[in-house]
């Protein structure tokens, strides 16, 4: 189900889609089998090319289907996804095969990528792992190197993001701890000197 206010974002822009701290949701698939799970640890590591970390428990079918197809995506869900955000966090397809369905997720597919993507998100960040074995298996770290991203343009254009003017259910999430998430707030811009 592809958007009209997707766009692409370039590569040396993509950065700017983690670093601001979200919260992430984190999708793969392998084997015909997709899931989705919330991370409230994920940032941009480098710009060209562009990578980026999150962590994904050993307890997790995500993380298995990444380390299986070596592929995922990190989406920036809304506060309109507040609920659907902390289920898919909260529930494990180990544990419910319907957690997708009953967490309310909608995946879409984008022409020549075998990846799933989740609708409603403000931006997507297609990933393939940079295997590290030894920080996999003790930290539980993951390394991607972002080899697309897109953006809604009601909240990120020109390489920038544009919360303040967006609708306040297209803030980004924050992850506090027991349920608790904060939406972005308003800009606030400091004296650099230079223009803006």
């Amino acid at each position: 189900m592809m958007n009209e206010h997707i766009a692409p974002v370039p590569q040396e822009k993509a950065y700017r889609l983690l670093n601001h701290g979200p919260t992430v949701l984190v999708s793969a698939r392998h084997d015909g089998v997709d899931d989705v799970m919330a991370a409230a640890w994920s940032c941009a590591l480098d710009f060209s090319p562009p990578k980026l970390t999150v962590v994904l428990d050993k307890a997790t079918k995500t993380r298995q289907l990444v380390e299986r197809s070596g592929r995922f995506v990190i989406q920036v869900p809304t506060a309109m996804q507040l609920d659907l955000t902390y289920q898919v966090g909260h529930c494990s397809l180990y544990d419910d095969p319907n957690k997708l369905a009953r967490s309310g997720v909608e995946l879409f597919d984008l022409a020549g990528r075998d990846l799933p993507f989740v609708a409603g998100c403000s931006a997507w960040l297609a990933c393939r792992v940079i295997d590290e074995p030894h920080i996999q298996q003790t930290y539980d770290l993951f390394i991607g190197e972002v080899v697309d991203a897109w953006a809604d343009t009601r909240v990120f254009s020109n390489g920038h993001w544009t919360f303040e003017t967006a609708p306040p259910g297209l803030r980004s999430l924050h992850y506090i701890a027991g349920g608790r998430f904060y939406a972005i707030g308003d800009a606030q811009d400091a004296d650099t000197g230079l223009p803006k």
